[in-house]
């Protein structure tokens, strides 16, 4: 049994690129399989792992995750903060994570017992286990995100470059999603997971055990720029949301009234912008950015995910 508190703190963190960053080496992370490709020879590939990850809330299970199992402490305070089941200004006591059981338990001061909430839990556009509470909507209507923030095409083709670039697991392996939050075209925390939530509530958690400010912050996504996705990074505070991949008529709407800053498509020279335009800042023409490498298209591409 361990604690999981093995964060880097905000103190520690460099303004330089990916203080986290995926590592397709580890061993836990993926498996070698032989199989046959289109022509009938033998061949080994790597796959990614997945293991259920048991979530406990005090005395009360909440939810099992499949996921590819590393920081399962990030990835248990983001998904009780994204489901507003930790509040923000909680105070944790303690985080168990028990690799022999696959569990992780999150201990708070304050009394918990969520059984009338997760009888109304509905199913959303996320992979797997995704899903929101009935008071999800409450809450993301009363987030107020800054306003004078401004975005730099500049960083966009910076990060998007960094970002495809970095060794991962998708490149690894494939069957994986990406999300990294960002400083301006600095990369800072890259996480993976096989649901793109579970990667998003890796971010989430990560800034919330380290005091990191939100405010920012540009979060960057390989998934679709779906309401949940645009949900989550609301709640999490970040003003600025870019994606690879395309848009969903409700995520786009949801940015709008949010005043979410939705970049999507965004890939070599181009990019698409439906909310939020009023934060960009064209201080680059698109021709002096690189077309993005063939080979980054990989493995079916992430515009599929």
């Amino acid at each position: 049994m361990s604690d999981g508190w093995h964060s880097p703190t905000l103190a520690t963190m460099s303004l330089e690129t990916f203080t986290i960053a995926p590592d397709p080496a580890n061993p836990k992370l993926t498996e070698r399989v032989r199989g046959l490709d289109q022509d009938g020879r033998p061949v080994e590939t790597a796959v990614t792992v997945e293991r259920p990850l048991t979530l406990y809330l005090n005395g009360q299970e909440i939810v099992t995750m499949m996921t590819i199992g590393d920081y399962p402490d990030c990835l248990a305070v983001g998904y009780l903060l994204n489901q507003n089941m930790l509040r923000r200004d909680d105070r944790i006591t303690g985080i168990d994570v028990d690799e022999e059981t696959d569990t992780v338990v999150v201990r708070t001061e304050r009394a918990t017992d969520y059984e009338a909430k997760l009888k109304k839990k509905t199913l959303t556009s996320g992979c797997a286990q995704g899903t929101a509470f009935g008071d999800v909507m409450e809450t993301f209507e009363s987030v107020r995100l800054p306003a004078d923030v401004r975005l730099r095409t500049s960083w966009i083709y910076t990060l998007s470059k960094q970002i495809n670039l970095q060794p991962s697991l998708y490149l690894e392996a494939g069957a994986i999603h990406g999300s990294v939050l960002c400083c301006e075209d600095r990369p800072l925390v890259y996480m993976e997971d096989v649901g793109r939530h579970n990667a998003v509530d890796k971010v989430a958690g990560y800034m919330h055990l380290n005091n990191i400010p939100a405010a920012d912050k540009i979060f960057y996504t390989t998934g679709r720029l779906t309401s949940e996705m645009v949900i989550k990074t609301v709640q999490m505070g970040i003003p600025i949301l870019i994606s690879r991949s395309g848009f969903t008529a409700w995520g786009v709407q949801l940015a709008r009234q949010a005043n979410l800053t939705l970049v999507g498509r965004a890939k070599g020279r181009r990019f698409i912008a439906l909310a939020g335009t009023d934060r960009l800042v064209f201080d680059a023409e698109p021709s002096g950015a690189s077309d993005e490498d063939r080979r980054h298209g990989r493995k079916g591409s992430r515009d599929d995910d």
